[in-house]
């Protein structure tokens, strides 16, 4: 009750001291009604705060101890899985390729300038990379530590690899 206490509380000419409260008598549903998916958080003084009611697609995020919570755009989290691809591709990091080499191979190449922990996802779409194999341009970064593209003939073939260094470069998430 600090930051209460004493002060008049009430609705209409109906007034209550603060201090006249037992704790824990006040419940849920004596509060004040409010917005479906409002939360109460507490500012830097102890005084209960609302906290904004975010979007679709939104976390709750927190700076730590006496900050007030607040709804944010996620951050990273996720593949942005591509349109499928049935000719040659350059890919982003976090990016999923569905690729169809039904009529033809051809080469999925990987970023230019990857960060460590850059991810890319490849999927044989139409399981015919043992037809035509689905080759995976390195881009000047080797995968599996070797300075050469990888040749995947594979049916059915699904993976992800994940940058790390210059001297690894893109190494196999799963296997």
């Amino acid at each position: 009750m600090s930051g209460i206490v004493g002060q008049n509380l009430g609705r209409g000419s109906g007034l209550i001291k603060a201090g006249a409260i037992d704790d824990d008598s006040v419940t849920l549903a004596k509060m004040a009604g409010g917005t479906d998916g409002n939360l109460i958080s507490y500012d830097t003084s102890g005084d209960p705060v609302a906290v904004a009611t975010g979007n679709d697609g939104q976390v709750l995020t927190s700076a730590g101890a006496g900050a007030v919570c607040l709804f944010e755009d996620a951050a990273g989290g996720g593949t942005s899985w591509q349109a499928i691809k049935t000719t040659a591709y350059t890919a982003s990091a976090g990016e999923g390729v569905f690729v169809n080499t039904t009529s033809s191979a051809f080469t999925i190449t990987l970023p230019s300038s990857p960060s460590l922990g850059d991810e890319v996802a490849i999927i044989d779409y139409a399981g015919t990379f043992d037809s035509n194999a689905c080759t995976i341009g390195r881009n000047s970064q080797p995968i599996q530590g070797a300075a050469e593209d990888l040749t995947v003939s594979t049916e059915r073939a699904a993976f992800t690899l994940v940058y790390v260094d210059g001297t690894q470069g893109w190494l196999l998430k799963n296997k």
